[in-house]
């Protein structure tokens, strides 16, 4: 019986996933499931199992770090939000990927495939691994990281990693966190550009929120879906265009 590590740090994509792959492989032994990059890493440690399916983007280590420690000791499978680089060298160096949010389909066909590898030993991909590192070394500091908001006389440093949520009208954009919010004339559309894709998603033309803040998505009609956040009584709309970020198995 093949054995997996499942690592990804959102938890309703993490729960998508196990769901989805007992429906595809329900024979495959889900032995550990990490929530960050550190634990992956640990759990695959003392299990060992055949593959690996990696978040790129975690907290503490990421997937491509995780999948540099492994190396060609299991079989592995990247998650990623869309990264037109990262999915031309994943094609390039016939590494499997999924993209978020993970289609059924999709991922029955990386089974199939996962299956058909899994008679050989695992490909060597420290090479593509390297190049991505690299990669993401130059995105990540181009990645906007601090927002100044003016407060009256005083200007206000705003650490993104901190905000829960933004919210944008026709002049100012809001900016939410647990310790208070602050309004800044930046359109949200400029601030789109600076974020994080992965980690601050776009779920109505007027919202971006941190997915580590999502308490959960709750339907309240057919046509109506809203993400509770965490810590906070407000609730915010998804537009129909993003119901498939919050789609159940």
């Amino acid at each position: 019986m093949a054995t997996a590590l499942i690592a990804e740090d959102e938890p309703l994509m993490r729960d998508r996933l196990l769901a989805q792959l007992k429906e595809v492989w329900p024979e495959l032994d889900i032995n550990c499931v990490a929530k960050n990059g550190l634990e992956a890493i640990e759990l695959w440690k003392k299990h060992q199992p055949d593959i690996a399916f990696l978040d790129i983007r975690m907290p503490g280590k990421t997937g491509l770090e995780v999948a540099a420690e492994i190396g060609d000791s299991a079989h592995l499978v990247f998650i990623t939000a869309y990264d037109e680089y990262a999915v031309k060298a994943f094609e390039k160096g016939a590494a499997d990927y999924l993209m978020k949010p993970v289609e059924l389909d999709r991922l029955s066909a990386a089974v199939s495939r996962i299956k058909k590898r899994m008679e050989a030993a695992p490909a060597d991909l420290t090479g593509l691994i390297g190049q991505l590192l690299n990669q993401n070394a130059k995105a990540s500091a181009s990645k906007l990281k601090w927002i100044r908001a003016s407060l009256g006389n005083q200007t206000k440093l705003i650490n993104v990693e901190e905000v829960l949520f933004f919210q944008s009208d026709t002049k100012y954009t809001r900016i939410v966190q647990q310790s208070g919010e602050a309004l800044v004339r930046t359109p949200l559309k400029e601030l789109i550009e600076g974020l994080d894709e992965e980690v601050f998603w776009q779920i109505h033309r007027g919202v971006i929120v941190n997915a580590h803040a999502i308490d959960r998505a709750v339907r309240e009609g057919p046509e109506k879906l809203v993400v509770h956040v965490k810590g906070l009584k407000e609730t915010l709309p998804v537009s129909r265009q993003y119901f498939h970020l919050f789609k159940q198995t």
